[in-house]
């Protein structure tokens, strides 16, 4: 994983979870790589993952089931929808408003690129 240096890690981390959550590669109800397997995968401290999982957990992202390892929670996909549509519209979308209207491109026109945009990616979807 590349790590981006206007993040911190831990939540780069938490933002790769959550990927793998709305790609179902992790289930709810699932079990979830341990800490130790996701610093080795990620080539970071473990401190750092269960950083992440703290976070995860305090978002009712994941739970931990003493003993037996981290799994995604019951509503563990709707959990993330919500927290990504919400990091994206407060964090994400400002952004993209300041620069349309700086470059006047309208709705309209990112409407449509918005839609070959997912004729080109349906299959990687």
């Amino acid at each position: 994983m590349n790590f981006h240096s206007n993040k911190a890690i831990y939540i780069q981390i938490a933002d790769l979870i959550c990927e793998k959550i709305l790609l179902q590669v992790f289930k709810e109800e699932e079990r979830i790589p341990s800490v130790r397997e996701l610093a080795i995968d990620l080539e970071v401290n473990p401190n750092t993952v269960m950083r992440t999982y703290e976070y995860l957990q305090d978002l009712e992202v994941i739970t931990n089931k003493r003993g037996v390892g981290f799994f995604v929670s019951i509503n563990g996909l709707t959990k993330v929808t919500d927290y990504l549509k919400k990091e994206f519209t407060e964090q994400d979308l400002p952004a993209v408003f300041k620069n349309m209207q700086l470059l006047q491109i309208t709705i309209g026109e990112i409407e449509a690129n918005y839609q070959q945009y997912l004729k080109r990616h349906k299959k990687t979807l």
